[in-house]
């Protein structure tokens, strides 16, 4: 009787959860995904965990299918000549395949201060930290958020919707993956609660004290909570187990989601590099990208060339406080076009899209590879072929 294949997950985010259920599909898969918490975090909701109107997490048994083994611990070395990872606790686990889905964090602010006197809250703990800080501050302090991307949209939104003194310092445009339109309609929101923009020109934090925040045109904006959401980073176990990574830390793979040195060890979700032109990182790919993985490994199980990546986008939607919310709508490419919900309706939307995120999870837990289909992008295999050198594929040459 065959021996099962042992496959290890590192990392129990979205990518790291739909990736472990993926494989129980076949009986003669043993998976062991290795998380150092031992519920899983809604990253989406970190936000509402800082506002505290949600705690971000789930119960892994609710999302996790039956036959995955949950091992609660950090891994902190892939050895992958010998095949297997090294706990915090000091153990060790053997692996046929590993997947490396370690996602991503707050990334070094590299702003004087920033470090001292700011509170990121791209983690659980993080946000949990950030949480009683602000319950015990003044109603009538000032809390200065750094960075206008969503997270930094959203806390800004549910911060001032509670009534709080909110400045949001954008370091450039305010919701730069958005269409001009979808901003407008975000910057009405946010000036209808109070919220003070900072954007454009001039707006980038050079430093950062326990009272100001300093930008590059000479102001200094008063803030007595500052909270940075400005930029995210990856773990650096890759490449402190000797694997390659592009210049984030983001294991570097082929276009199969294979690191290019060792085919035992496939990526997925914000940790991954494809062919250097790594997809945007958040939960939209992750969970497209988590199956995909698994059928790499599935693939090569069964002696069949794993077929290459495929993500498509639907769009980006943004939380603007309880009451309003924002989809901006988008090409498959991930290139926003004019179309957008705003108002009531898009904060309908974005709950919609959170529950449907942890529902999607359970569902392959239930029913692994249920879905079969992935959302092209044209566009992809046009960069591909550019940075290979390769002429374009014109239509006379398709026919």
């Amino acid at each position: 009787m065959a021996e099962n294949t042992e496959v290890v997950v590192v990392g129990g985010g979205y990518a790291g959860v739909m990736a472990a259920n993926r494989l129980t599909q076949r009986d003669d898969v043993t998976v062991t995904l290795i998380n150092p918490r031992p519920a899983f975090v809604e990253r989406i909701r970190l936000h509402q965990l800082v506002g505290g109107s949600d705690d971000a997490l789930v119960d892994y048994r609710k999302i996790l299918a039956d036959g995955v083994r949950l091992v609660v611990d950090t891994v902190t070395r892939i050895d992958a000549a010998g095949r297997h990872v090294t706990l915090a606790t000091g153990g060790t686990v053997g692996y046929d395949y590993l997947i490396y889905a370690v996602g991503s964090g707050s990334a070094d602010p590299r702003v004087p201060g920033a470090a001292e006197f700011a509170h990121p809250i791209a983690g659980l703990e993080e946000a949990q930290r950030l949480r009683p800080i602000l319950q015990s501050a003044p109603a009538s302090a000032v809390v200065t958020v750094v960075g206008a991307g969503p997270a930094g949209i959203e806390t800004a939104a549910e911060l001032a919707e509670q009534g709080r003194r909110v400045t949001l310092v954008c370091g450039g445009a305010l919701g730069p993956y958005l269409h001009p339109r979808g901003r407008r309609s975000v910057a009405r929101r946010l000036a209808g609660l109070g919220v003070t923009v900072l954007d454009g020109p001039g707006t980038k934090v050079t430093a950062v004290t326990r009272d100001v925040v300093r930008l590059d045109d000479g102001r200094a904006v008063p803030s007595e909570v500052t909270i940075w959401t400005a930029g995210f980073g990856v773990p650096d176990l890759a490449a402190r187990s000797g694997l390659s990574t592009d210049a984030l830390g983001r294991l570097r793979t082929d276009e199969t989601l294979t690191s290019v040195d060792d085919v035992r060890v496939i990526a997925a979700g914000d940790s991954a590099a494809p062919s250097d032109l790594p997809f945007r990182m958040g939960c939209q790919s992750a969970v497209q990208l988590g199956p995909q993985a698994a059928e790499t490994v599935l693939s090569r199980m069964a002696g069949e060339r794993p077929a290459p990546v495929s993500v498509g986008f639907a769009g980006q939607c943004i939380s603007l406080g309880r009451r309003a919310g924002i989809f901006q709508f988008s090409r498959r490419n991930d290139t926003a076009i004019g179309l957008y919900l705003g108002g009531r309706p898009g904060a309908k939307l974005k709950e919609f899209v959170c529950r449907s995120t942890v529902w999607q999870l359970g569902y392959e837990a239930r029913r692994p590879g249920a879905r079969t289909w992935w959302a092209k992008d044209a566009k992809r295999q046009g960069l591909l072929r550019a940075e290979r050198g390769e002429a374009p594929i014109t239509a006379e040459r398709a026919a």
